[in-house]
């Protein structure tokens, strides 16, 4: 998903907040995904098929190793509450979360980080984003565990132990690689980078 541009609108009376910008925003332009991460507005067009299936393709290793409908469930598009800002917050692809995360809704749809087990992006044309303003943002709200599928560079990024606005351990895995995430997602799970990488690539036709 490319970022697309963000125009003000004009008001008379006092200024408005950014999360007034960013609820304009959606209003005009459904399926723009507005996040505001560090004071800034960050807006991204409606995904491709790819992009929507290899998120299809992620929730299956996670639900088969039980974090769905138990202590944890895996969901699409949460909103995170993030400590960057007064207004700040991300809507993440694919999440793992605590399964009593309705009781921590903090506001503007957005929930306690510490309720997230596991957040990942699937990259577009926002691929820097994904790779270092989100970095910041995910380990200052202290997600344990982050992971980048980042189809331009063909890689899967996994993060884990936050400190500060970085994450100590950033380990890069290629196509071929079966990758096990950390127990403190809630159960063992390993993904198949190759097959990950594959599903985000547009299909062509014999």
């Amino acid at each position: 998903m490319s970022a697309a541009s963000v125009e003000q609108p004009f008001h008379d009376e006092e200024p408005v907040t950014l999360t007034t910008i960013a609820d304009e925003i959606m209003e005009r332009h459904p399926g723009y995904r507005v996040e505001i991460i560090g004071g800034h507005l960050l807006v991204t067009p409606s995904p491709d098929a790819p992009h929507a299936r290899a998120l299809t393709g992620l929730m299956i290793p996670f639900i088969a190793a039980g974090l769905h409908g138990g202590e944890t469930e895996t969901l699409q598009n949460v909103g995170l509450w993030l400590p960057t800002g007064a207004e700040d917050y991300a809507i993440p692809d694919l999440v793992v979360v605590d399964a009593d995360i309705d009781d921590h809704l903090i506001e503007n749809n957005a929930y306690d980080p510490a309720c997230f087990r596991l957040v990942l992006e699937v990259t577009s044309g926002n691929w820097k984003d994904d790779l270092k303003t989100k970095v910041a943002a995910y380990a200052e709200a202290k997600v344990p565990v982050y992971v980048v599928v980042d189809r331009k560079h063909q890689r899967l990024h996994v993060l884990t132990d936050p400190v500060g606005s970085t994450y100590e351990n950033h380990r890069p895995h290629a196509s071929g690689e079966l990758v096990t995430l950390p127990d403190s997602v809630g159960a063992k799970v390993t993904l198949d980078v190759a097959e990950i990488l594959r599903a985000g690539q547009p299909r062509t036709s014999d």
